[in-house]
């Protein structure tokens, strides 16, 4: 099989057969076609602007490969400030001895995603360096924030239901599986959010805060939003969602599912008049079928609530949340 050599990375003829034949020949963007050193394009609203490095391993696994999580990551960035996503950069990093092939699918990848998410790739940039064949993708995207909207994590009230927008712990689970040689059907649930986030938006449901859940799980998110809104996150439980897979998987060894990593699941903060049409938007989405309310938003009754993020147990106790310690899975996105 092919593979990248240092020459890939020199900037002369074997970087421009390289460009044509992998990157051109799948993005098929007029505007990265033009070649040039800065991508013009049109906008005159206001923009959000995010970037990303991804160095998942393995580089393809159950559901995804490492091209479709950097398109996800990116979009779904953007789409958490109520931004609909439009252009997407792309730098690679070659490792000499990586597989031809194999990027070839990963940048084939790239492209579905990126039609399916609704954006274009207008600008990228290759390098090959020393190594044994790794792959990594750093991306800038942008996205324009529509009139009106403005979410983030400080707008969430007293009274405010919190709801996800499916299971969680798959694409953790299923980067662990791949690593340890655990043989299982669960698929990771790296997906692009944009079809819900602008659904909610486009049927005006106030919505105050989303997050996307992604390393460090849910629990770090709800904690990390209850401590900038100072108020007391409460979740139950008992309306957690997890696939009957991943609940053995952790059972098994020993993890929690609250601090797993997804890719394509979003925490949605909404007045509680309108949780119930917010959920069902949601699960009338692509990716979002098993949205649920999982708790509430309210105002603390002593100092020790302030920014707490507390879970209701199945058995009646109470148990307070924190942000991960130390490291949950590295290489994970």
């Amino acid at each position: 099989m092919d593979k990248i050599i240092m020459e890939h990375g020199s900037g002369g003829r074997a970087t421009g057969k390289l460009i044509k034949e992998i990157f051109e020949s799948q993005f098929d963007s007029d505007v990265l076609s033009e070649m040039e050193d800065a991508a013009v394009v049109p906008g005159d609203a206001t923009i959000a602007m995010t970037t990303d490095s991804f160095v998942v391993t393995p580089l393809e696994f159950p559901g995804g490969d490492i091209g479709r999580l950097c398109i996800c990551g990116t979009v779904n960035d953007l789409c958490m400030r109520g931004a609909v996503p439009k252009y997407i950069t792309c730098g690679f990093i070659l490792e000499e001895g990586c597989d031809i092939e194999q990027l070839r699918r990963l940048v084939k990848s790239m492209a579905a995603t990126a039609k399916e998410a609704g954006v274009k790739i207008v600008a990228g940039d290759t390098k090959v360096i020393e190594g044994n064949g790794g792959i990594y993708i750093n991306t800038a995207g942008v996205g324009f924030v529509p009139k009106g909207v403005d979410i983030k994590a400080k707008n969430a009230q007293d009274d405010d239901v919190i709801i996800v927008s499916g299971n969680v712990g798959d694409h953790h689970a299923t980067v662990l599986s791949q690593r340890m040689g655990i043989k299982n059907t669960i698929e990771s649930d790296n997906a692009p959010l944009q079809e819900m986030v602008g659904k909610l938006i486009a049927n005006k449901i106030p919505v105050h805060v989303l997050r996307d859940v992604t390393r460090g799980g849910l629990a770090t998110v709800l904690k990390e939003l209850a401590l900038a809104s100072g108020l007391r996150f409460e979740i139950l439980q008992e309306k957690l969602p997890v696939s009957a897979q991943v609940k053995s998987f952790c059972g098994l060894l020993g993890l929690d599912p609250l601090y797993m990593g997804n890719e394509g699941k979003m925490v949605a903060i909404v007045p509680k008049e309108y949780a119930a049409q917010a959920v069902e938007i949601i699960r009338g989405c692509k990716y979002g079928e098993n949205a649920c309310m999982i708790g509430a938003v309210n105002t603390p009754e002593n100092d020790n609530e302030v920014g707490s993020l507390i879970m209701k147990t199945e058995i009646g106790g109470r148990r307070f949340l924190d942000i991960l310690q130390g490291e949950g899975l590295p290489r994970i996105c």
